[in-house]
């Protein structure tokens, strides 16, 4: 495992020797834009392991993607490399079918202190919800950035993360009720304590999120990657493709069903990856949202 690798994988070109918020910046934004978030391994029966070595060869030398676990725990271990204070922290992900927080942590992401600030740097969450910029953790502030407004509330040493996002236009209206679009302005995301974790503290929740009946990633296969003006999403069968901004105050959200033999010729054109096992495709209506 080697840095040089790992950033000729995202493509990142810039400075090694900064560990400034700027230089931290394009390293994510490189990562968000080169590697999917994922969880085809489910679907083409393949175990997901947390194993860093295991997760390093997957999504640098066989070049797919990961959910949280995976994601996050690489960038971490890029960061810590490049000699940033980078720790781990577990969240409890908002699940608005049930209007309530999950009871278990299922959620990994990054803490980072620069120059005695600290910021959260995920890259590991997708779809309209993914930041792409390092957040301050800082509460009541609004932090606009390209996919909306971002905030951290903090109440009794809980913090919470909510989106705020802009009006959609979607041109095929046969997807205007989709339960894959997101009816809410404002979002819940997590919340979190700034309680130190590690991967260990991540083991159950792997398996169970992979072979639970009741996980959403046993329900759906999903393959999502943050592009320059938005992000592409591949659920089961739907191809979405989401323009941040494209008129004032309206994201442009762009739908088309796929048959079966488009499926991996779409993964290869529209998010790089190419599976080594067949992968079959699944969508249980009602549990996602972009």
């Amino acid at each position: 495992m080697n840095l040089e690798e790992y950033f000729a994988r995202t493509g990142y070109k810039g400075s090694l020797e900064k560990q400034d918020l700027e230089t931290l910046t394009d390293i994510f934004q490189h990562h968000i834009r080169a590697v999917p978030f994922e969880n085809l391994s489910i679907h083409c029966g393949e175990k997901i392991t947390l194993e860093l070595e295991h997760v390093y060869n997957k999504i640098v030398r066989r070049k797919r993607g990961g959910w949280c676990m995976e994601n996050n725990q690489l960038l971490g271990w890029v960061l810590k490399r490049l000699g940033y204070d980078a720790s781990f922290l577990g969240a409890y992900v908002f699940n608005p079918h049930q209007n309530a927080y999950a009871t278990i942590m299922t959620h990994l992401l990054v803490k980072v202190v620069i120059d005695g600030k600290a910021y959260i740097v995920d890259g590991g969450f997708g779809v309209s919800y993914q930041m792409w910029q390092p957040m301050e953790l800082v509460s009541g502030k609004d932090q606009p950035q390209a996919p909306g407004i971002f905030r951290f509330t903090e109440k009794n040493a809980i913090w919470y993360l909510e989106k705020m996002r802009r009006k959609q236009y979607i041109p095929n209206q046969n997807f205007s009720n989709s339960d894959l679009l997101e009816k809410k302005e404002c979002r819940k995301v997590y919340m979190f304590s700034l309680e130190p974790r590690t991967v260990e503290d991540f083991r159950s929740q792997c398996t169970y999120l992979q072979t639970s009946p009741d996980s959403l990633f046993t329900k759906k296969s999903i393959c999502t990657l943050q592009t320059t003006d938005g992000f592409r999403a591949l659920i089961g069968w739907t191809l979405t493709e989401t323009t941040y901004n494209y008129k004032e105050n309206m994201d442009l959200v762009e739908f088309v069903t796929l048959e079966d033999e488009e499926v991996e010729k779409t993964l290869k054109e529209k998010f790089n990856i190419i599976l080594e096992r067949k992968l079959v495709p699944i969508n249980v209506k009602g549990f996602y949202t972009i």
